[in-house]
């Protein structure tokens, strides 16, 4: 697990990504999660996920203390805007893939 905050501001274009980037020419093939959280104190948040063809899409809106775990296979990104800021968590995870041990 691999934690980070982001600092979500506006909406600026480009906009500001949790996970990946517009300069990544490929999707990801690997199963990794990404788990958000906005901040208690924090403005509302529109999550996007983009693919490599450049298309966007909206995940949905997170109020403040919310979170959401997004499957990341398939995507080069995934970005937050916001009206005015908020401090957004993130947690890259890998799933298990088999039977426990």
């Amino acid at each position: 697990m691999y934690d980070y905050d982001v600092k979500v501001r506006g909406t600026p274009d480009p906009p500001i990504f949790l996970w990946g980037s517009r300069g990544i020419a490929l999707n990801l093939s690997w199963p990794l999660l990404l788990a958000v959280r906005n901040d208690v104190a924090g403005d509302p948040i529109e999550v996007h996920t983009e693919t490599a063809d450049g298309k966007s899409n909206l995940v949905g809106t997170l109020l403040a203390g919310e979170y959401y775990t997004i499957p990341l296979v398939g995507l080069r990104g995934v970005f937050a805007t916001c009206k005015a800021d908020s401090n957004v968590s993130c947690s890259i995870l890998v799933p298990q893939i088999g039977p426990s041990v």
